[in-house]
């Protein structure tokens, strides 16, 4: 590819962008910051869908497709693939929203 100025420009920054990740304190505030996003999400849906008792099997069909897919994802690659950033916040944000499920069928049932 030619070194146009534009390819100059997108190479730096995604050279940048690898240097500010790559510090540690980043990549688990990045994965904390999804752990949260995550357990926000399950409150959210699992509010919005319990307010219309018509979407019920619809919502938990979607939501184990989506948790399975993810599972899919994330142990279907070498050890090596896992370390990857977006892999280990997608499963972060997996295990937030699996959590935050749980948390409210406790609330629930109690």
């Amino acid at each position: 590819m030619q070194n146009t100025r534009l390819n100059t420009l997108f190479t730096s920054i995604v050279r940048r962008l690898e240097q500010w990740i790559f510090n540690p304190w980043r990549r688990i505030s990045i994965l904390i910051i999804s752990l949260l996003f995550g357990f926000f999400l399950g409150n959210a849906v699992s509010t919005t869908a319990g307010q219309t008792a018509e979407w019920d099997v619809v919502v938990a069909g979607t939501l184990v497709l989506a948790t399975e897919i993810a599972n899919r994802i994330f142990y279907n690659r070498s050890v090596m693939a896992r370390q990857v950033l977006w892999m280990q916040s997608i499963n972060y944000l997996k295990i937030g929203f699996t959590y935050s499920l749980f948390l409210e069928a406790f609330k629930l049932g109690s």
